[in-house]
C-alpha cells in the first residue's frame, strides 16, 4: 500500500483547497479525501473546518470517518493537525452544542463572553508559543489570522502550546504528542502560516 504523504480530510466544513495550495507552495504533496481507504494510507492528516461544532461531528460520523480516524490517530499514531473548528473537534465537547467531540485531547470549547469585544474574534493577532517545535523558525512577533467565536480550554495546562489574547488569554494552539491543533488559519497567515505548515510536514515524529 503506497502511502499518501498528507491527506486533508474533507467533511464538507470549510475550504480545503487553500490548504492544499499552501502545501503545494511548500513542495509538499497533499490530497483532499473523505475516503477511508485513502485516509488509511496517509502519513499525516490535516483536519480543517469552519462552522458549527455539532454539524462538524455529524458530518464526520455521517461519512463513517470516526472509526478510521480513531484507528489512524490512536492506534497507528499518525500525526494530525486540526485547524480552527478542526482543533475544537479534537476535544471532548463544546458548549456550542451537545454532540461529543473526538475526545483525543481533554478539553472543551467555550464561547467568548465580553460586553466590550466583538464576537467572533476575527483578524490578525499575535501568538506566543512555549518553545514547541510546531513554531520553530517563527519570529517572536509572529501573527496569525483568526476567525472564531469559541476557544479551547484544556484540562491539562501542558496541552496548551501557544496562546493569544482577546479580552482573555486563550489557547491559540494545543498539542499532545502527535495530536496538534491551531485555532487560527495557517493557510491564510502568509509566511507565518507557511512556516508552521512546513514544520508539521517535515517534523520527524518518534
Amino acid at each position: 500500500m503506497t502511502p499518501v504523504p498528507i491527506v486533508v480530510i474533507d467533511y464538507d466544513m470549510g475550504n480545503v483547497g487553500s490548504i492544499v495550495n499552501m502545501m503545494k507552495k511548500l513542495g509538499q504533496s497533499a490530497e483532499v479525501s473523505s475516503d477511508p481507504a485513502t485516509i488509511r494510507k496517509a502519513d499525516r492528516l490535516i483536519l480543517p473546518g469552519v462552522g458549527h461544532f455539532d454539524a462538524g461531528m455529524a458530518n464526520i460520523r455521517g461519512r463513517g470517518l470516526v472509526e478510521v480516524l480513531d484507528e489512524k490517530v490512536l492506534k497507528d499514531k499518525t500525526p494530525i493537525l486540526g485547524i480552527c473548528l478542526g482543533m475544537q473537534l479534537l476535544g471532548e465537547r463544546s458548549l456550542e452544542g451537545d454532540t461529543p467531540g473526538l475526545g483525543w485531547i481533554p478539553a472543551e470549547s467555550l464561547k467568548f463572553s465580553s460586553d466590550s469585544l466583538r464576537v467572533p474574534h476575527m483578524g490578525w493577532n499575535t501568538v506566543s508559543a512555549n518553545g514547541h517545535w510546531l513554531f520553530e523558525g517563527e519570529p517572536e512577533d509572529m501573527r496569525f489570522y483568526f476567525v472564531h467565536s469559541y476557544h479551547v480550554v484544556c484540562k491539562h495546562p501542558e496541552d496548551r502550546i501557544a496562546s493569544a489574547t482577546y479580552g482573555i488569554e486563550f489557547s491559540a494552539a494545543v498539542g499532545r504528542d502527535h495530536i496538534l491543533g491551531v485555532q487560527f488559519h495557517p493557510e491564510k497567515s502568509h509566511r507565518f502560516g507557511m512556516q508552521l505548515l512546513r514544520n508539521f510536514a517535515s517534523h520527524a515524529f518518534c
